[in-house]
């Protein structure tokens, strides 16, 4: 008699059961590009939150003497340690054209985590410590004289002898808060107005879509001009910044909200949505708790591909003098010191900002990207 195959009992079957949030994660973790992006922003987030620490000098601080100074080398030293050489003022006496001569024999101490200009700390805690600066204890001991450590500035310096480096670090906290404080706009405009669009359809969903149509067909230069022409002189940089803020995303809500529109028609007539209907669920219950979360993914990729755009459309208004203007710091603030060609030309460290700004919106998009990819983790990788 022919024997069968023995099954040991002790051995059961196993099936491996994920949740959809496991089979996201493991999906986005593939895309290196997005994590990468994530982790950059993470970092970038986390310096604008300290700007205060991380950055060398204070948000205003200027030193004429120092004006249009060239970006500072580092060098190493297992006798001096971290240091860069002392630069001086010089002076053409033919065509008086001022520029910096390099000091050999004095160099400028530096260190991290280094005492320097007090700042609060989110407003509560004085502190003068900064992550990265000029030595000045050092400085003191090998100067007897007395004599102010000079400035260093790795990024070099404006017109006013403000530090660069220390300007974009202030400057991250408006341009990278402005796009999350409008994604939270955008997300409530995007999902109320969508949702009802979607979910009752008929009238309402023509009228709503004919006012998107209305929104999306502005030409947007014209209606920054426009604007910037309305907001007041006298407001204050905290006006201004709402003001700017909610602009933002009023233009920006239709894209959300016709997301949610589409996926609201294709799941309205589900089972699961009659029964609610059937049991007495409102309509409010009916969008926001089962409707919505079969979609949240999509939501969330929406809004993260949103953020650039908002960055950058502040950053026109700013640089076209229509936006903030100082002494508010932002990056596209930072920019209007670009406007003259002659400017870059002699002095194109000036135009660091926008390294930040390209950085920025590209990590953004390659985390959308990911996002976009993980929110159908069934999907096969084409």
């Amino acid at each position: 008699m022919k024997q069968g195959i023995q099954e040991d009992p002790s051995v059961k079957n196993e099936v491996r059961r994920d949740s959809q949030f496991a089979l996201m994660s493991r999906k986005f973790g593939k895309h290196k590009a997005a994590v990468i992006s994530g982790l950059v922003l993470l970092m970038l987030y986390i310096v604008a939150a300290f700007s205060g620490f991380f950055a060398p000098y204070g948000a205003n601080s200027k030193d004429l003497d120092y004006a249009y100074l060239p970006p500072q080398e580092l060098n190493f030293s297992l006798s001096e340690g971290l240091h860069s050489p002392v630069l001086t003022l010089q002076e053409d006496p033919v065509t008086l054209r001022k520029y910096y001569l390099k000091n050999e024999e004095e160099s400028i101490p530096l260190g991290f985590f280094v005492r320097g200009e007090a700042y609060s700390l989110f407003g509560v805690f004085e502190c003068d410590r900064h992550f990265f600066g000029v030595n000045i204890d050092k400085w003191a001991k090998g100067n007897s004289s007395g004599e102010v450590a000079p400035r260093f500035a790795l990024l070099g310096t404006d017109r006013y002898g403000r530090d660069m480096l220390s300007k974009i670090v202030h400057g991250s906290r408006i341009s990278l808060s402005i796009g999350l404080v409008a994604i939270v706009i955008t997300f409530i405009l995007g999902v109320a107005i969508g949702g009802v669009s979607g979910y009752f359809g008929g009238t309402t969903d023509v009228v709503i879509q004919r006012v998107i149509e209305i929104i999306n067909s502005f030409p947007q230069l014209p209606l920054w001009l426009a604007i910037g022409a309305i907001l007041p002189d006298t407001w204050t940089p905290l006006k201004v910044y709402l003001a700017i803020t909610i602009v933002l995303s009023f233009l920006n809500w239709t894209g959300l909200g016709r997301v949610v529109r589409g996926k609201i028609l294709s799941l309205r007539n589900e089972d699961y949505v009659v029964a609610a209907k059937l049991m007495g669920a409102s309509h409010g219950r009916i969008i926001f708790k089962h409707l919505l979360p079969g979609f949240a993914s999509h939501i969330i990729v929406t809004l993260t591909l949103s953020v650039p755009g908002m960055i950058l459309g502040e950053t026109a208004l700013s640089f076209l003098g229509l936006g903030l203007r100082a002494p508010i710091i932002s990056w596209g603030v930072l920019l209007q010191d670009c406007l003259n060609l002659s400017t870059i030309s002699n002095y194109p460290w000036l135009l660091m900002p926008v390294v930040m700004i390209v950085l920025t919106v590209l990590c953004f998009n390659f985390l959308g990207d990911g996002l976009r990819d993980a929110a159908d983790p069934y999907s096969s990788k084409r």
